[in-house]
């Protein structure tokens, strides 16, 4: 899959990316807000329109604060179902099975936890899985369109077992707080649950959070 871009934003703000190594939007997955805040001729407006970019793609910085660069409104309207045709996002569904892409990770423990993840979100949801994009393993269909008109698609809840921890979308939110307070060590995005390893974390807890996010990640 060929680099994504970065998003139309003022030339200060991508003139500080270049500056500063950044060369497409992947590469902002993980860095701290405040570090890619902090580069010369970047502002709020420049990390809103990447942090909704990069939201599209799954990825989202580490240690955000959703208030900076937050646009009044933000999406404005999500339905059941893809719109390949009005898909502004590069993430589609494949045809790579989810089992046999995690059981060729390269690492035991993205294996293991991929497998635990797998058969946890398979029960749940009662959905089959799908990859997303070369990563992510996705349940379920949603498009969504922003105030701006931008618009795509994306699975309702999804999760990657990456190399440095997983990553969980779309299971935390409102009425999360008491069962993230009680799940063990974790760090949050905007989007995004990470855990390090699932050995780090109450498995029975994780499962309530993923019934909840499934319950209340439905069209708006």
């Amino acid at each position: 899959m060929d680099p994504v871009p970065f998003p139309r934003t003022g030339a200060p703000a991508l003139r500080a990316l270049v500056s500063a190594g950044y060369e497409h939007l992947a590469q902002l997955d993980g860095v701290r807000m405040s570090d890619v805040l902090a580069l010369h001729g970047m502002g709020q407006k420049g990390i809103g329109a990447l942090r909704r970019a990069m939201a599209e793609h799954g990825w989202a910085f580490a240690e955000d604060d959703p208030t900076v660069g937050a646009v009044q409104g933000g999406r404005v309207k999500v339905t059941e179902g893809r719109q390949p045709e009005r898909n502004d996002s590069a993430t589609a569904p494949t045809e790579v099975s989810p089992k046999e892409w995690i059981a060729a990770l390269p690492k035991p423990r993205q294996r293991d936890d991929g497998a635990t993840l797998l058969a946890m979100f398979d029960e749940v949801t009662g959905e089959t899985a799908t990859m997303w994009g070369p990563s992510i393993v996705g349940y379920g269909e949603l498009h969504y369109v922003y105030e701006s008109g931008r618009e795509g698609d994306m699975p309702r809840l999804a999760f990657s077992p990456r190399g440095a921890n997983n990553v969980l979308y779309g299971v935390h939110g409102p009425g999360s707080e008491e069962l993230l307070a009680r799940l063990g060590k974790h760090r949050l995005s905007v989007s995004c649950l990470y855990i390090n390893k699932l050995a780090d974390v109450d498995l029975d807890v994780l499962r309530e959070l993923v019934e909840l996010g499934w319950r209340t990640n439905a069209a708006t």
